[in-house]
């Protein structure tokens, strides 16, 4: 029996290696316009890739050559687990305390893409791109700082309320943003123009960003899920400043931070995405990066918390602690 997902990444590899040809006319590209005159944006977008936001290990230059890429890609930890797993596949499953660990999914639900990003036709390492190495520039002490921000105050076992969001699957904010990034599966995203307003909506969580346009943030003692932002257009670019994120929510930023995105559209088939967090309290210095979505089809059901018996494990579990510490 052929493998089809064998092929499917050979065929997606050959699409990779051939794309740069299709932004040929980008330089001159005419962007399409909504209605109410501005760049369009519009429709199902994919930012699938097996590059990350901070260069990893061995990757010393941000643009990549098409063997350099492809190597990068054949050895990332994804593509190895799957080839490993279809090389030795698991036949026996483990029951009882020896499962704790070992009833995830594996690799081949993953979908994480089989190439390294492209930006404008460009093989890249990272979506950083200043600082020159790739990687975020805390200052001391400044990734505890940002870590201890959105901490949630648990620790307690009393009730869901107590507990992080993450355990039932919500609110899960890395694919939103800002800045948005991309991750192991649900890489499509919906974007939508108003005369008003722009929505960025996430098929991570169906997480949703409805975002106003207007010179001036919000005053009031508000704190929005993902932070206090307005949209402007200078040009033919989308331009998004975010400020004072809901602290709980996982953000790149203190309250006294900023994050500026911009949404160019390059092509057809591509946006550009640019982004600059700058926050002196936790980081040495601004620090930026470059991202590209493609054209896609259509949203999927982000079924996470389906089946997931966790939280009620979890609960049930001290209860059952402080009976037998009762007992005792």
């Amino acid at each position: 029996m052929p493998n089809f997902k064998n092929l499917h990444t050979s065929i997606v590899l050959t699409l990779l290696a051939i794309a740069p040809l299709a932004h040929s006319q980008a330089p001159g590209y005419e962007p399409p316009r909504t209605e109410y005159g501005a760049p369009d944006i519009q429709g199902i977008w994919t930012n699938r890739s097996i590059t990350r936001m901070e260069r990893r290990p061995g990757a010393e230059e941000l643009v990549l050559t098409d063997e350099r890429a492809d190597e990068l890609a054949q050895d990332s930890l994804w593509m190895s687990l799957d080839r490993e797993q279809q090389n030795n596949p698991i036949t026996d499953a483990e029951s009882g305390e020896a499962a704790f660990g070992t009833r995830g999914h594996n690799a081949f639900w993953v979908d994480a893409g089989f190439g390294m990003g492209l930006v404008k036709g460009e093989n890249r390492s990272s979506w950083i791109i200043d600082p020159p190495n790739g990687r975020i520039p805390y200052k001391e002490g400044g990734a505890a700082l940002r870590r201890a921000s959105h901490l949630p105050p648990i620790g307690s076992f009393d009730g869901p309320e107590t507990r992080p969001v993450g355990e039932r699957c919500i609110a899960l904010a890395v694919a939103t943003g800002p800045p948005m990034q991309n991750g192991i599966y649900n890489n499509n995203y919906q974007f939508i123009q108003t005369e008003d307003h722009v929505v960025l909506m996430a098929e991570m969580g169906h997480e949703v960003r409805i975002i106003p346009f207007a010179d001036e943030h919000n005053n009031e003692d508000l704190e929005p899920w993902f932070g206090d932002s307005i949209a402007r257009y200078e040009g033919d670019t989308l331009v998004v400043e975010t400020i004072k994120p809901y602290p709980l929510q996982g953000n790149f930023i203190s309250p006294e931070g900023k994050i500026t995105e911009r949404f160019t559209r390059w092509s057809d088939n591509e946006i550009f995405y640019e982004y600059t967090v700058d926050d002196p309290a936790i980081y040495t210095q601004p620090w930026s990066g470059e991202m590209s979505f493609y054209t896609e089809t259509a949203l999927y059901e982000y079924a996470c918390h389906e089946g997931n018996y966790s939280l009620p494990g979890i609960l049930g579990g001290a209860r059952r602690a402080e009976m037998d510490a009762e007992a005792q």
